[in-house]
């Protein structure tokens, strides 16, 4: 956040469940188009019980469009390819939203999948292996790598899409090195962490005029665009024995969303009075008990780290175009913004 925050960049949610900890971050000029923001969790370590193995995502709706980010870290070790399958099969069908249009990962439009998936590379020896990623010819790993070979024949996996793997193997390393594993395990370099997408094909999307999130005449027209810039890791860093790994991607899609609501302060602000501000509906909007408008200063660094905040009232959610006066509290601070997150 203190890295971020400079850079225009604001913690909207996370979710964690022991190790796994998922955190999303937008740009401020995007808050009020992030809708519909839920998280959820599921446990695969001890059957279920412990969740040191599993996954944890987030889902919300960008511009209208539905986005859903899943980060896993599924079982170890060389014989547990199948494991790791049904691990993940599990996740997907045990993971719930609250959400009429969609209630399961794979129903939105555009999936992060990535995390310690734990694939590793089979049959190659350890010398093999080492002189390959010496000379950089990854290539030579490529049709041992698990979930290269898993891919031709889950036609779950075939749905998702991946980089080259143009970089070391990312797992395992001697803590605060850059050298394979050099303890009595011995363990080979594999490349256990990993990112790929998913976007919906047309055919399952479903049909519905009443949901703006559903496949139209307009989506074929702009079909959302996935494009991944990079796909590197970071071999300097060695608070793990993995090196992390980075991806960039650029997504083009048509706004199909207007902002809720606009605001426009009324006056000078000054800290020893009373603030004011009126604010207009833009658009008719199903309103909720949970609707409010924040007070920010400038550079804040989480939608939590508002300074005072208003509900707005069932009575208050008038005609479109209607403008209301929300006071705020006195003596908060000079130098604010006021945000309308409306993200419900």
């Amino acid at each position: 956040m203190d890295t971020l925050a400079p850079m225009g960049y604001i913690k909207v949610t996370s979710v964690r469940m022991q190790g796994l900890l998922l955190i999303l971050f937008a740009k401020q000029v995007h808050l009020p188009f992030i809708r519909d923001i839920q998280s959820t969790y599921t446990r695969t370590g001890l059957f279920g019980y412990w969740g040191n193995k599993g996954g944890v995502s987030v889902r919300f709706s960008f511009y209208g469009h539905m986005l859903c980010f899943l980060n896993c870290h599924l079982a170890a070790h060389m014989n547990y390819a199948l494991q790791r399958m049904d691990e993940f099969e599990y996740i997907l069908d045990t993971q719930d939203f609250d959400m009429y249009n969609t209630p399961q990962v794979f129903d939105h439009k555009v999936v992060f999948w990535f995390g310690d998936l734990n694939f590793r590379i089979a049959d190659h020896g350890m010398h093999f292996l080492r002189s390959s990623i010496n000379n950089g010819r990854f290539n030579l790993l490529w049709n041992r790598d698990q979930l290269t070979m898993m891919k031709k024949k889950e036609a779950i996996l075939q749905e998702f899409e991946e980089g080259l793997l143009c970089f070391k193997p990312t797992y395992k390393f001697d803590r605060f090195s850059e050298t394979y594993d050099t303890s009595g395990k011995k363990r080979k370099p594999a490349w256990t962490d990993r990112i790929l997408w998913r976007i919906k094909p047309k055919a399952i999307d479903t049909e519905d005029e009443n949901s703006s999130t559903t496949s139209s005449a307009d989506d074929d027209e702009y079909p959302i665009k996935v494009t991944q810039d990079m796909y590197t890791c970071d071999v300097s860093y060695g608070v793990s024995d993995h090196k992390p790994v980075i991806g960039t991607f650029n997504l083009e899609m048509r706004k199909k969303e207007t902002a809720l609501v606009t605001l426009t302060v009324e006056g000078h602000w000054s800290a020893d009075e009373d603030a004011t501000f009126t604010y207009t509906i833009l658009e008719n909007c199903e309103s909720s008990t949970w609707d409010w408008i924040g007070l920010y200063k400038i550079g804040f660094k989480s939608a939590s780290d508002y300074s005072t905040f208003a509900w707005v009232k069932d009575d208050e959610v008038a005609a479109n175009g209607e403008q209301k006066w929300l006071p705020t509290a006195p003596g908060v601070c000079v130098h604010c913004c006021v945000c309308a997150l409306w993200m419900g």
